[in-house]
């Protein structure tokens, strides 16, 4: 409990990892304060703490989901908070970062952007026309206050 997330980082710095990725990335473990991880029923206490708020604040995305609010924003929040705390949830964002790089990176792709242009216009001009046609047909007038 205490010592695995201190034993990880340890192993991860001591070369568990590609060496060009390594320097520019913090080391996995916790990022408790020393008092707290210097002794272990506090830092269990601090866990399941962390552990808890990140629930809360995961749950609360996943309800957003459906609702109104920003709910994978707020999952990466509960993510970001377990990553404080446990190594699985840093692995997880650090693939999820990387992840979200290589799609802006293929975004940026001349290809890619012309085709996303040609994809936004043919959508605007098939809207375009079927605005058109609701005009002609129905006139100016709301949809609900059709008398015909």
């Amino acid at each position: 409990m205490h010592a695995e997330s201190d034993e990880r980082a340890g192993q991860s710095a001591a070369g568990g990892g590609s060496g060009a990725e390594q320097p520019e990335e913090t080391p996995l473990g916790s990022r408790a304060p020393e008092f707290i991880k210097a002794r272990r029923t506090l830092h269990l206490s601090w866990q399941v703490g962390v552990f808890v708020v990140g629930l809360a604040v995961v749950g609360a995305g996943i309800v957003m989901l459906p609702l109104p609010g920003p709910g994978w924003l707020v999952i990466f929040a509960g993510m970001a908070i377990w990553a404080t705390e446990f190594v699985w949830a840093q692995l997880v964002l650090r693939w999820t970062k990387r992840k979200v790089t290589e799609a802006a990176q293929r975004a940026l792709d001349p290809k890619v952007r012309r085709r996303n242009i040609i994809l936004t216009t043919i959508g605007l001009v098939i809207t375009a026309v079927l605005l058109g046609v609701y005009l002609w047909k129905f006139g100016f007038v709301m949809p609900w206050k059709i008398d015909r």
